[in-house]
């Protein structure tokens, strides 16, 4: 392999599930070029690509395919802190997360949804109809939430989106 595949192979195993532009922003690298090796990584069994809401994610090989989806998500600062929020209180209402959060429920709504597509976190539904959260895979997860945490971009495009609906919501 050459120099810069071997940086961008080594960047993915070491930080799973980045995508592409926060991969072309970390290793300062054009983004033709980082294309051009993550294809030849891809077609030789080196890397997984997948795709995830929009974006295109990389792994090494031996990531399961929740893991993957999982780890995409936990990509998104908002959805992590809902997910860390929900393993630290336990089973919790959606608008005390959107509350505790400081987040439009809607906001909180749309990742939830995305989190209970990836078998994340599940909707539970009282006799009265009332949802209550719950994580999924607790253990499973909060062993591989150790595993990432979002680049500066991410964050930033997070709170931009978080400022947006707090102006909206007034």
């Amino acid at each position: 392999m050459t120099n810069q595949r071997n940086r961008i192979h080594d960047h993915i195993v070491a930080h799973p599930g980045l995508h592409f532009n926060e991969l072309t922003r970390q290793l300062d690298l054009a983004p033709g070029q980082v294309q051009y090796h993550i294809k030849k990584l891809s077609s030789r069994g080196q890397i997984v690509a997948e795709q995830y809401y929009g974006q295109t994610h990389y792994y090494p090989p031996g990531f399961e395919q929740w893991e993957r989806s999982s780890l995409a998500l936990f990509r998104r600062e908002t959805a992590r802190d809902i997910l860390l929020y929900l393993l630290e209180h336990g089973p919790t209402a959606p608008a005390t997360v959107a509350s505790e959060l400081e987040l439009a429920r809607s906001t909180v709504e749309w990742h939830v949804d995305r989190l209970s597509e990836q078998d994340l976190v599940e909707k539970h539904r009282d006799w009265h109809n009332r949802v209550t959260l719950v994580p999924s895979r607790p253990d499973d997860t909060a062993i591989l939430l150790t595993e990432i945490s979002p680049a500066l971009p991410d964050r930033l495009v997070d709170r931009f989106m978080r400022f947006v609906d707090t102006l909206l919501s007034e």
